[in-house]
Formats: C-alpha cells, sequence, structure tokens
C-alpha cells in the first residue's frame, strides 16, 4: 500500500520500480538540488584557488567550465562547434549527471528539468488524468483501453483544479495557523497573568499567616503576662507568710528560753511572784499557732490550663477554599491614598477593593460632605473606581468615603480620606466649554474669537463661596467692539452676549461707557471705557454675594449686582476685534 496516495498495487517483474513514480517530489527534490549546485559547481580547469564557480558543462566533453576558461580551452568553433553546453547539472560531482536518454526529450521552464513520462509507456508524455484512477495517463494508455470506461478529463484542467483546491484548503489551514498563533500569545499572556497572579497570591498569603503569626505572638504576650501576674502573687503570699512565721517563731523561742531560765530558778517566792504572767504568756502565745497557720496559704502549681488544641486543629485544616463562596455584601473598599488629590475647588478620590475578595462587586457609591463638618451626599454612583467632584467650595475640608454593592446589598463604608481644597483659585479659559468659534492660546489663557459675532468663553474654576478676584488684560482693541465681562453659569447661552440671558451677570464696555447687564437688562451706565491696554477687574464677593467690576483699577460704580447666590463660573464674551489675556488671581 503506498503511504502517501493509501492505494494497493501489485509488485510485477519490475519489483518496486513497478510503483507509481512521485514525480511531484521528484521535481521539488531537483529543484533543490540544482539550488545547491548553482552555489556548489566549480569550474574543473581553473589554476586559481578556490576555483571559479562553474558557468556550463559540456555534454559530450562531460566537464565544467567557468566563462573565462570556457572561451579559453572550449571555443565554439572547429571540433567544439558541435559540442552542447547546459547549465551546470544537479550533481557537481557527477558532470553530465541528468537523464541523457531520449525519452521525452523536451525540457520544462524549470532549466532543464525534463517533462515526466508515463510510468508504462516510456516515450509518451502525461496528457490527461484519469478520475478514477486518480492518476495521469498519457494517449496510449487510453487507446490501449485500460481507461475506456473511466472519466478522463484534460490534465492541464485537473491541474488548475487540483491547485485551486489545495490553495483553498491552504487557506483553511492558514486560518487556523493564524487562530493558533493569535492562541499561542493567549496562552503567553496567560502566563504571564498566571505568574503576576501567582505572586499576588504568594504575597498575600505570606501577609495573612504572618498575620495569623503577630496575633499569635501579641496573644502570647497576654498569657505570659497573666502567668507572670500569677507567679509573682504567689511568690508575695509566700513570702509575707515566711515573714509572719519567721517574727512568731523569734518571739516563741524567745519566750522559752526565758521560762526554761525561771524554771531553773530555786527560789520559790521569785518564782510564783512572776510565774500566772509567764503561763499566760505562754498560753497566749501557743494560741497564736492556731489551725492552718503552719499551713501554705498557697500552692506550688498554677492553676492556669492552656487549651490550645481547638487552635492547633484549626492551623492543621488551615487549606484554601476551592468552591464557589455563597454571595454576600463586598467587602471594605480600600482607598487609594497615594492617588487622591485636590486642584482648585475639585478633588479626584481613588480606591479598589481589597485582594483575595470572592464576592461580585456591581458598582460603588462615593460620599462626600458638604465641607463643613455637615452631613454625607451621594455624589457619585458606579463601576469606576476613580472619580472627580468639581465646584466645591475652596479653602474647604471635605471628608469623603466610599463603599461598594451587589445584589445581596451594601458593604461597609471604607475609612474617610479628608481632602482640602485650595487656598486661592487657579483658572484658564476652559476650551472645552467654550463656544466653537473661540480661539484659545498661551496654555488657555489668552482668547480671542474667529466670528464677528460675540461668542461666551468660561473659565475651568466653579465658585460657590468666598471672595474672589481676578484680572484680564486687554491685548487688542480694533474698531470699537463691546466686550463683556463677568460671571455666569455652566449651562449659559454661549452664541451671545454675556448677560442676555438669565444665567450671566456682566459689564459690558466699549472704548468710552460700560454697562451692567443681566437678563437683556442694561443698567449703571458709567463713564469710562477700555482700550488696548486696558485692566479689566472682576470681585465676586459670595460672602456679601454681590458683584463689583474696575477698569483700570478705578471701581465702575456700586456693586454691580446684589443677592448673587450659587456656583458661578468665570465668563467673557468677545467678537474677532478684541483679545484678552487672564492676569490676576486673588
Amino acid at each position: 500500500t503506498c503511504p502517501q496516495c493509501h492505494r494497493s498495487a501489485s509488485l510485477d517483474q519490475r519489483g518496486l520500480r513497478g510503483f507509481q513514480r512521485n514525480r511531484l517530489l521528484e521535481a521539488i527534490v531537483q529543484r533543490y538540488q540544482q539550488g545547491r549546485a548553482a552555489a556548489a559547481a566549480k569550474c574543473q580547469l581553473c589554476d586559481r584557488s578556490p576555483p571559479e564557480p562553474a558557468a556550463v558543462l559540456c555534454e559530450q566533453c562531460e566537464v565544467l567550465y567557468c566563462a573565462a576558461c570556457q572561451l579559453r580551452c572550449h571555443p565554439a568553433r572547429g571540433p567544439f562547434a558541435k559540442h552542447r553546453l547546459v547549465p551546470p547539472p544537479a550533481h557537481p560531482g557527477a558532470p553530465g549527471g541528468g537523464d541523457s536518454d531520449g525519452g521525452g526529450g523536451g525540457k520544462g521552464a524549470g532549466g532543464g528539468r525534463k517533462l515526466p513520462t508515463c510510468a508504462e509507456h516510456d516515450l509518451e508524455n502525461y496528457s490527461m488524468y484519469c478520475v478514477s484512477c486518480r492518476s495521469p495517463v498519457c494517449y496510449q494508455c487510453l487507446e490501449e483501453g485500460k481507461h475506456g470506461k473511466h472519466e478522463v478529463k484534460a490534465l492541464g484542467a485537473m491541474w488548475k483544479q487540483h491547485k485551486a483546491q489545495l490553495s483553498q484548503a491552504l487557506n483553511g489551514v492558514s486560518d487556523k495557523a493564524k487562530e493558533a498563533k493569535e492562541f499561542l500569545v493567549q496562552l503567553k499572556n496567560l502566563l504571564q497573568q498566571i505568574q503576576e497572579n501567582g505572586l499576588d497570591y504568594e504575597a498575600c498569603l505570606v501577609a495573612q499567616c504572618d498575620a495569623l503569626v503577630d496575633a499569635l505572638t501579641r496573644q502570647k504576650a497576654k498569657l505570659l503576662t497573666k502567668v507572670t501576674k500569677e507567679r509573682e502573687h504567689k511568690l508575695k503570699v509566700v513570702w509575707d507568710q515566711i515573714n509572719h512565721c519567721t517574727l512568731k517563731l523569734r518571739q516563741s523561742t524567745g519566750l522559752m528560753e526565758y521560762c526554761l531560765e525561771v524554771i531553773k530558778e530555786n527560789d520559790p517566792s521569785g518564782f510564783l511572784q512572776i510565774s500566772d504572767a509567764l503561763i499566760k504568756r505562754v498560753q497566749v502565745s501557743q494560741e497564736q499557732w492556731v489551725k492552718g497557720a503552719l499551713e501554705p496559704k498557697v500552692s506550688a502549681e498554677f492553676d492556669l490550663t492552656l487549651d490550645s488544641e481547638p487552635l492547633l486543629q484549626s492551623i492543621h485544616q488551615l487549606d484554601f477554599i476551592q468552591m464557589k463562596f455563597p454571595v454576600t455584601v463586598p467587602p471594605v473598599p480600600l482607598l487609594q491614598l497615594e492617588k487622591c488629590c485636590t486642584r482648585n475647588n475639585s478633588v479626584t478620590l481613588a480606591w479598589r477593593m481589597p485582594p483575595l475578595s470572592h464576592n461580585p462587586v456591581d458598582g460603588y457609591i462615593l460620599e462626600l460632605d458638604d465641607g463643613d463638618g455637615g452631613q454625607f451626599r451621594e455624589v457619585y454612583v458606579g463601576k469606576e473606581t476613580l472619580c472627580t467632584i468639581d465646584g466645591l467650595h475652596f479653602n474647604s475640608t471635605y471628608n469623603a468615603r466610599v463603599k461598594a454593592f451587589n445584589s445581596s446589598g451594601v458593604g461597609p463604608y471604607s475609612k474617610t480620606v479628608i481632602l482640602q481644597t485650595s487656598d486661592v483659585a487657579w483658572f484658564t479659559f476652559d476650551p472645552s466649554s467654550a463656544h466653537r468659534d473661540i480661539v484659545l492660546s498661551n496654555d488657555n489663557q489668552t482668547a480671542t474669537c474667529n466670528s464677528y459675532d460675540d461668542r461666551v468663553v468660561l473659565g475651568t474654576a466653579a465658585f460657590s463661596k468666598g471672595v474672589h478676584y481676578w484680572e484680564l488684560h486687554v491685548d487688542r482693541y480694533d474698531n470699537h467692539p463691546d466686550p463683556a465681562f463677568g460671571i455666569a453659569r455652566i449651562n449659559v447661552v454661549k452664541d451671545m452676549m454675556l448677560g442676555k440671558d438669565d444665567k450671566a451677570w456682566a459689564m459690558y464696555v466699549d472704548n468710552n461707557r460700560s454697562w451692567f447687564m443681566h437678563c437683556n437688562s442694561h443698567t449703571n451706565r458709567t463713564e469710562g471705557g477700555v482700550s488696548k491696554g486696558a485692566t479689566v477687574g472682576v470681585l465676586l464677593d459670595l460672602n456679601k454675594h454681590n458683584l463689583t467690576f474696575y477698569i483700570n483699577g478705578q471701581q465702575q460704580g456700586p456693586p454691580a449686582f446684589e443677592n448673587v447666590e450659587g456656583v458661578f463660573m468665570p465668563a467673557l464674551s468677545l467678537n474677532r476685534n478684541v483679545q484678552v489675556c487672564l492676569l490676576e488671581f486673588s
């Protein structure tokens, strides 16, 4: 059975040569050998070292020549005129090593490769393809009738068809190979993730075990303290008993020695004078040694028993839980203090869940107080772990906390973080909220406009309390336009002069006079205009709830507006004839 086409064949007298030859493999091998021979074949007549590469082979002489030696030793004249010169053969050590018989005689496009001939008719080239036998055949095979009832097609057509089928199959393999490469990249990324997660889990495990060891060490210290106190108490009791007994023993011994000396006296009258008193003293001394007086008040044994068996059993049973955890409320989020910060009157907070947290999290609730120690209020609800809150009070201290929630409920609050907003406002013009005709430059500190109509641009800061002052410098002033300076809410109309709607409070000014404007109402006409180089100041006092304007340091009338309350942003409207630059903040 052929290992490639899996067809069975019977051997005839030719033996293994009776098998159909794999012409395709032969052509590939021949092409490979020709490539090697082209690089390895050397001239056989060169006197140089190393010899030059061979350029031709004479089939009659069977000698390899380089170009110079061929002109010198094998000229194309005389007896050499009829010699046939061909490219170097596939095997450089065997000149003329190709098939030289006449079978198939013609050459293919491969430079010397001969067309394959029929295995059964050596003088015939393959020209047709038998679909039933799945093999190429020649015309003589067809004439003999061996393939008479078989489906036969043109060799070239079947060649193209099978090439197309192979190319299509290769496309599928190529797609799978591409998927395999992507899968390998995914596996390599998985290796990296496993490595990183393994290191994280190792660190967490070490931290947890260290915490257990620390807790055991602290409890050990507490228990040792109890043992020390018990020992010191026993020692004190025993020493007190020793001192007391020693004192009484000394007294009794002295009394006994005195009484023995008295008994030795032979004077009856003298003895009787003191005998009653001595008898009473001896009786009193004897009564002092009451029952239990000569027994220890404490024992040497310690009535302390440490039951460590449950703890040892728990330690031995300490292991990873390889199971799905029941869904409970999320644990306490951890505030990432290194990422929490303030800028002007905005604060940014960041948090994360603790490692080895198995409970799912659907979102977070961020709460902030009023900056004056008041009640907390929700300022963000969502899945993000980073949040910036704008429009807060300047020079204020805010407390913030966060908690997580899921389908089981709301988890506990995190620790409270304290954030201090800036003392003084610093802002630029805001490109994100400005009208599209506004042109900003100088790091968004200079503003002009592309339109002849008035357009509004706001500052990046928002004020809600305190006193704030800023100045603007008129860099360019052409054709007597009417720029307007003031404050506005975030939703002010931006395609008309500042102050024409109810969301802005402004002073608009020409080269001679100024007016206050709110809700398109013009008031407080005041002499004094602007020109190139002029300075306009805006004083917003949210403690007194009023707004005042200055031109070149001179106040323009009384405070422009009273009862100004809420959250306001610096605002400006201008057209293409004006250019204004921010100067100063306080």
